[in-house]
């Protein structure tokens, strides 16, 4: 089978969205990877995280915060959407209206019910080799946070850590404990 390209993978976008059809997918070597829907919990961690991050650099004008939608073309030629992501102003001063040709500064991977974290980590090993600067994994099921950056161990944060990532967000803290869903009593 021949390797798909970027203009594949938005032939078959455009196919599928003709026929009412709204699939995210991204291309991996020469692959085209439909990614399913997130679960309810792995969707509300992925939006708090990226609430927290984007409140906190957008008023200090730091740079983009991006969800799962945005599309990233990597130098191995790759299109990934990563869960959150965050480019330095530096690096994209505007916005486009396509995918970005660059690697994002951070990128943000939260597990879903039906992903395997064998293969996430696989996925954060390839963001990192492709330049990204720091690369976080956040597990619901365990109420885990793993932190990686190139060529340093990786740090794993639970509930009462505290999340920094001073290389790209000096004096940006996430709380852990305050990215899992709320669970809300009957009379509250």
């Amino acid at each position: 089978m021949p390797e798909m390209t970027i203009k594949d993978v938005e032939r078959i976008e455009s196919i599928l969205s003709d026929a009412g059809l709204d699939c995210q997918l991204e291309l991996e070597e020469g692959r085209i990877i439909i990614k399913n829907p997130s679960d309810l919990i792995a969707s509300e961690v992925s939006v708090e995280f990226a609430s927290q991050l984007s409140n906190w650099v957008k008023p200090r004008r730091l740079g983009r915060v991006f969800d799962s939608a945005g599309g990233f073309i990597l130098p191995n030629s790759d299109l990934k959407a990563p869960d959150v992501s965050f480019v330095l102003r530096s690096r994209l001063p505007r916005s486009v209206r396509y995918f970005a040709t660059l690697v994002p500064d951070l990128v943000v991977e939260v597990k879903s019910q039906s992903d395997r974290i064998k293969k996430l980590r696989e996925k954060i090993k390839v963001y990192l080799e492709q330049g990204v600067q720091v690369a976080i994994l956040i597990d619901p099921d365990t109420c885990l946070v793993e932190v990686y950056r190139p060529d340093t161990s990786v740090q794993t944060l639970g509930n009462g850590d505290i999340l920094t990532v001073p290389e790209l967000l000096p004096e940006w803290e996430l709380v852990v404990e305050e990215l899992w869903p709320v669970i809300f009593e009957d009379e509250e």
